[in-house]
């Protein structure tokens, strides 16, 4: 067959192994691990889901190969634990049993020991170690290891490698990027030093080539090996691109694989993992420039999702290999519908950061828009019914097409009515906002995912209890939104108050300065939109801080975006009124000014909760859900509908 992505679709020879296309599963933390860091069932059913669904390679990660020095959650392997040796393999084996080529990365935090434990006072209990004493930004205390404690680590990553080749692991990727131990070894900014491992490139990069030389004597010529980096720092006192290629060309006989990420943990995690507000391919011009520089194949990452694109990066030679982590989260079957010409089927990762946000606060993963992540035991295929009913779904909006498409996956006769004009429902405002492109193309993904799975479609059809009695169905699935809040303060005669919905959906022009009402997650990201269109932009917020409904990853990311653009931020103050010159507030202490400008109003929505009354009587089995059944966030949207269609 004649491939639409012929590039990504090539296969790739690394010593032993072949790799059968182009996209790798890039490392991504396992789901449950025990007390001793051996991985449990839900572990293995996250790797395997990668490998069922196409990806080349699925890199397990991190194993922490010197725990004496890496207090950490994250995985070891050791025969002194029972059972462990056995666990990794069962994970190799979900791996390879679908075609990928099982790998492992290889790991030491250094100085960042810990930085997945949940409990804090633990976290602060650890000893950090890092190649020169000092003291972290967070004031934690680092001190320097000793040649006796480096030669021990080496040791221990041949030894880590040993047994992952014995478990059956493929292929291992050494960790050298991040900030993590190898790169503060690499780094002029944390390496001191100013014995044989410090000073000049040739004793930074001592370390990793022990490493390096360790790993490849302990598992053959053949086995092949990776090599994890940041193509720069990206940070003032780092390492820039240029001396990362200088890194690469001194490892690349080593290895048979270089893995290009960038950044560095502490000062750059939006640079690492990039954001919203950060463009597609941020960083294969790193990957781009090492390429140049080295003989042996390159691999890229950094928030790639985008078949098309990816295929670009192969074909115009930046990079070889293009890694996915979120990207498949987001769909584990991307690769398979890239090889099956479907890329226009790939629900793409939309960057909110629930994925990483999740795992510091409860050690598990979530995905805003795929709700079997880290649950693929308990059922990864979508079933198919016995007994087909006639369902109804009222509502198009990203909860209404994810219960349309699921249920008619499971061979049901559905139908979907959309009250207004157009699919998508407040997914539709997202349109507006340039950093938030990725949520608006959900929605049209999953409209072709509807049309294709069969659903019947009426648009400009609202659903009520009438309706019901006429169709009958036998599932009635209610996902008819929400709506604005009105603000509840007064607004004088010859003042304007705009709304999100007609300022995003509506094209309203504001004007030249704005106040925006309502500091949540919609109201600084409204604000934020505004000061980058030029607008002088305000935003008053009642409560003490900014955005708290955002998520840990995503808040500080969009806190610092605020202050790049230069929102005038006013927390701990509530509006008073609109006038025709401004809105009038008050600050804590009943200060009161005028902040001139266009109001915006962005204090919330509400359950359409009068719809839902009318429809709880509408068929034998009825679900509410999303929006209607109370405002919160596409994550939540996306599991209750998935859900709610398999519970028919």
């Amino acid at each position: 067959m004649k491939r639409d992505h012929p590039n990504l679709c090539k296969p790739l020879a690394l010593g032993d192994v072949v790799l059968r296309n182009r996209m790798a599963s890039a490392p991504m933390g396992a789901t449950d691990i025990t007390a001793e860091g051996t991985p449990g069932p839900r572990t293995q059913g996250f790797y395997e889901a990668r490998a069922k669904g196409g990806a080349a390679s699925v890199t397990v990660s991190e194993l922490v190969v010197h725990p004496d020095t890496d207090g950490s959650q994250m995985l070891h392997l050791s025969l002194a634990t029972p059972g462990q040796l056995g666990a990794f393999a069962y994970v190799a084996d979900g791996i390879k049993r679908h075609g990928a080529v099982a790998s492992i990365e290889l790991s030491h935090s250094g100085q960042y020991a810990g930085t997945y434990m949940v409990d804090k006072k633990a976290k602060g209990e650890l000893c950090q170690w890092g190649p020169s004493d000092g003291v972290r930004p967070d004031g934690m205390p680092v001190r320097a290891l000793s040649a006796e404690q480096i030669a021990d680590i080496v040791a221990s990553y041949a030894e880590a490698a040993t047994l992952a080749k014995r478990a059956g692991f493929q292929m291992c990727m050494v960790h050298a990027g991040h900030g993590w131990l190898l790169n503060q070894f690499l780094s002029p900014f944390f390496n001191k030093r100013e014995d044989g491992y410090g000073g000049s490139l040739e004793g930074r990069v001592r370390f990793a080539r022990e490493v390096l030389g360790a790993v490849r004597q302990a598992v053959g010529l053949r086995f092949p090996i990776e090599l994890r980096m940041s193509g720069a720092e990206l940070f003032d006192g780092g390492y820039d691109v240029e001396e990362g290629c200088c890194i690469a060309q001194a490892l690349e006989d080593l290895v048979d694989l270089i893995h290009v990420s960038a950044g560095s943990y502490q000062f750059g995690f939006s640079i690492t993992h990039p954001s919203m507000f950060r463009e597609h391919g941020v960083n294969v011009p790193l990957a781009a420039r090492i390429k140049q520089c080295v003989s042996v194949p390159v691999a890229t990452i950094g928030g790639l999702s985008d078949p098309q694109q990816m295929e670009e990066i192969i074909a115009s030679g930046q990079a070889d290999v293009v890694a996915m982590a979120r990207g498949l989260l987001a769909d584990p079957e991307l690769p398979n519908k890239v090889m099956a010409n479907r890329g226009d089927e790939v629900v793409k990762c939309v960057r909110c950061f629930a994925c990483m946000a999740e795992r510091p606060v409860t050690q598990t993963r979530r995905c805003a828009v795929n709700p079997l992540i880290g649950r693929e035991l308990e059922g990864f295929e979508v079933a198919p019914v016995l007994h087909p009913r006639r369902v109804l779904v009222a509502g198009g909006g990203i909860a209404g097409m994810k219960a349309a498409h699921t249920a008619a996956l499971r061979g049901h006769d559905v139908t979907l009515c959309e009250a207004g004009g157009r699919l998508g429902g407040i997914l539709n405002t997202e349109e507006a906002l340039p950093f938030k492109h990725d949520m608006y193309e959900l929605a049209r993904t999953y409209e072709r995912l509807c049309q294709r799975a069969g659903v019947h479609i009426i648009m400009n059809q609202p659903v009520d209890a009438a309706f019901c009695e006429v169709f009958k169905p036998d599932a009635l699935i209610v996902a008819v939104g929400s709506e604005e809040l009105r603000l509840p303060i007064p607004v004088e005669e010859g003042a304007w108050v705009v709304g999100i919905d007609e300022l995003y959906l509506e094209a309203a022009d504001p004007g030249s300065e704005v106040v925006v009402i309502g500091g949540g997650l919609t109201g600084c990201e409204c604000a934020l939109l505004m000061a980058q269109q030029g607008r002088v932009a305000h935003l008053v917020e009642m409560g003490p801080e900014l955005a708290p409904d955002a998520n840990i990853r995503n808040r500080p990311i969009l806190l610092e975006q605020l202050e790049a653009a230069g929102v005038d931020i006013h927390v701990g103050t509530r509006a008073l009124a609109v006038c025709a010159g401004g809105v009038r507030v008050a600050d804590a202490d009943g200060a009161e000014q005028v902040l001139g400008g266009t109001a915006i109003c962005a204090i919330g929505r509400r359950s359409r909760s009068a719809i839902v009354d009318d429809l709880r009587d509408g068929a034998p089995f009825v679900r509410i859900i999303g929006d209607a059944q109370r405002p919160a966030n596409i994550c939540l949207a996306i599991y209750e509908a998935y859900h709610a269609a398999l519970d028919i």
